[in-house]
């Protein structure tokens, strides 16, 4: 079977886009696709994630499928051919954007130019709406079948939104058990098929091997630090992180911190970072889960990895901080109680939030010695944990989501 050549995106001045193109598959004898091409779009980590659990799951109904698009290294490794790579992508605030706007819209030019000249099969958009929602429209509009896979959070901010993914997006595939409810609003297939993460978050080590693999001590309270997977993010959030750290190690001397290092992040950027502080900092690119899961307590981002750290069972403390410009617009628009996705899922506050301004080490520091040193904090909160993790189904989610994905293929748009 001969599928379409895609023509390459041009080079950006700063920036380096991906040529590619589809290769010649030969099938077996089962029924295949006219079209087997799919383009998927993840411009985040945790996306990039996500997609790469999805794309080997719709491998497994079908290896005959190609995918290309927008991701990370997780993707490319599970066989997407990539154009452009979701780390060039990945900003958080209105503000922060402006930098990397000219290359995004770049990217996204030579998306719809391939959706049109192409046609794939399908266009899978993860999370991502900024970017994704005028995709999607463009592949409506020109007959192309949309799956979202991982909703917009249409429940936190521009609640309208919801009507532009009814119109435009033909299936949608829940990862929060509360949205499922919201999507009963509108005529849209929208699912919860169950949270990926479940199938993920897992040590691979015993306690021993993990503490000498980070070359941490037995019997010394730790704390794990993860100041998220941006450039952006790793500069506010980590120097007030480690200030906190010398600030906890004078109230508790036998104290030792661990910093599992995001596969979006540059060693050198940490390492330069953690240098400029004084304190016991074992950073580590692998066996993320098996570092947090070391931790008595963690100081977490806002973000995917306050959940990965829920599911280990580590009490938290979630902190979140923007340019003070994106905080007073995201003010103005974001309608929730809660930032941190445990919080929501739970709908109440169980771990403590820290926000803008109170993202100080003074508070990080202070919250934390609290979970260390109250037996019944830290008993309160890992009972909460583990409710979070009932109410986020069972695993297979990203089975469910492959499943829903294939049959949009071979089913003809009604």
């Amino acid at each position: 079977m001969l599928v379409r050549s895609y023509p390459p995106l041009l080079r950006h001045r700063r920036y380096h886009l991906l040529p590619f193109r589809i290769q010649r598959v030969q099938h077996s004898g089962t029924m295949q696709p006219e079209n087997s091409a799919i383009m998927i779009i993840a411009g985040e980590a945790s996306g990039d994630l996500h997609g790469a659990h999805l794309v080997r799951a719709m491998r497994d109904l079908d290896p005959g499928l190609q995918f290309y698009g927008v991701g990370g290294d997780r993707m490319e490794a599970a066989g997407v051919q990539l154009i452009a790579r979701s780390s060039q992508m990945a900003v958080m605030g209105a503000v922060e954007v402006l930098p990397r706007l000219g290359f995004i819209l770049q990217v996204r030019r030579g998306l719809k130019k391939s959706l049109k000249q192409s046609g794939p099969s399908l266009l899978i958009l993860i999370d991502y709406p900024g970017f994704n929602l005028p995709l999607a429209r463009f592949a409506h509009e020109n007959g192309i079948k949309v799956f979202y896979y991982i909703s917009p959070k249409v429940w936190a901010w521009r609640k309208k939104r919801i009507y532009a993914l009814e119109q435009y997006v033909d299936r949608m595939a829940l990862i929060l058990p509360f949205e499922e409810a919201i999507y009963k609003a509108v005529k849209l297939d929208a699912r919860f098929v169950g949270n990926p993460l479940l199938d993920t978050v897992k040590r691979s080590l015993d306690r021993g091997e993990a503490l000498r693999k980070f070359g941490l001590r037995e019997g010394v309270t730790t704390v794990a630090l993860l100041p998220g997977s941006r450039k952006g993010e790793v500069t506010r959030l980590l120097p007030p992180m480690l200030q906190m750290a010398a600030m906890l190690k004078k109230r508790i001397p036998a104290v030792q911190f661990v910093l599992p290092l995001a596969e979006t992040l540059p060693h050198g950027l940490v390492e330069g970072l953690v240098k400029s502080q004084e304190g016991e900092v074992a950073i580590t690119r692998e066996n993320g889960y098996d570092a947090v899961g070391l931790a008595d307590v963690a100081v977490v981002a806002s973000g995917t990895a306050t959940l990965e750290t829920a599911l280990l069972g580590v009490p938290m403390v979630i902190v979140y901080r923007l340019s003070a410009l994106s905080y007073w617009i995201g003010r103005a628009v974001v309608q929730v109680d809660h930032i941190g996705l445990v919080n929501l899922i739970a709908g109440r506050g169980i771990v403590p939030e820290l926000i803008q301004g109170e993202a100080t080490p003074e508070r990080m520091a202070d919250e934390a010695y609290h979970i260390l040193t109250d037996r019944s904090r830290t008993e309160e909160i890992q009972k909460g944990l583990a409710e979070v993790r009932d109410l986020l189904g069972e695993t297979g989610a990203s089975q469910r989501a492959a499943q829903m994905a294939y049959e949009m293929i071979k089913v003809p748009r009604g």
